[in-house]
């Protein structure tokens, strides 16, 4: 556990060390700003549901911008293969690696904070469905990250990472858009899968644990694939 947080924190260093952090929570923090307010004023209300629409849409080319880099790069430079020779085990580096980028997500989450305490001092604003909203963003985007540290895994291109990553996201974002399309028991499945269908009702306040161990399991299967990558790579 100690190897893992030592990563994690090398990792987590070098995202302030570079332009990377700065960069992904300016730019989010301020297209939130351009886009939230505006309806915010015409629908005249203190809520701040689409607030985590929002987020939940922003955090699609976020959370692969934040991990694209993270083995990608290291294999690339050919430092992974020094990492690989320490005494760390695989689990380790990709534990480190993602808890690292989970970190900065926490940060930028912590940002947009600014934003509810802003509602709360114009009228009265329930908490309950706002800090589930923030649970079920943790969640949704932790699931994201693991999904771009998978996809880092697979490739020494960090453009091809991001898009990788993005694709798979953006697939698991909006299946449920395409319902309509699909025959009723593929569409329940599908419904099921998409992120929406459990996003949802957390961002309306509404905690399920069914919706809690959909994205834990989304996480652990996608950080196991990593692993399983990153192990294969020792072996070739």
């Amino acid at each position: 556990m100690n190897r893992t947080l030592t990563i994690a924190k090398r990792e987590f260093r070098g995202y302030f060390n570079g332009p990377v952090a700065y960069i992904v929570v300016c730019l989010f923090l301020l297209v939130m700003g351009m886009f939230f307010w505006s309806p915010f004023f015409i629908a005249n209300r203190a809520t701040v549901r689409g607030m985590f629409d929002l987020m939940a849409f922003l955090l699609l080319p976020t959370a692969p911008a934040l991990t694209m880099g993270l083995l990608a790069e290291e294999k690339r430079t050919g430092t992974i293969e020094i990492l690989l020779t320490m005494p760390v085990r695989d689990t380790e580096v990709i534990l480190g690696k993602y808890l690292a980028a989970f970190g900065l997500l926490a940060v930028l989450m912590l940002c947009t904070l600014a934003y509810p305490l802003s509602v709360s001092s114009l009228g009265h604003l329930d908490w309950g469905p706002a800090l589930s909203g923030y649970g079920a963003l943790l969640l949704e985007g932790g699931a994201m990250l693991a999904i771009g540290v998978l996809a880092s895994s697979w490739t020494d291109n960090q453009l091809v990472a991001f898009f990788t990553s993005a694709v798979i996201c953006f697939a698991f974002l909006f299946m449920s858009r395409f319902l309509l399309f699909l025959p009723p028991g593929v569409a329940s499945i599908v419904e099921w899968l998409s992120f929406d269908y459990h996003f949802d009702d957390m961002a309306r306040g509404v905690i399920d644990t069914r919706n809690v161990i959909y994205f834990l399991s989304v996480i652990g299967f996608s950080l196991a694939l990593a692993f399983r990558s990153l192990e294969s790579r020792r072996w070739s």
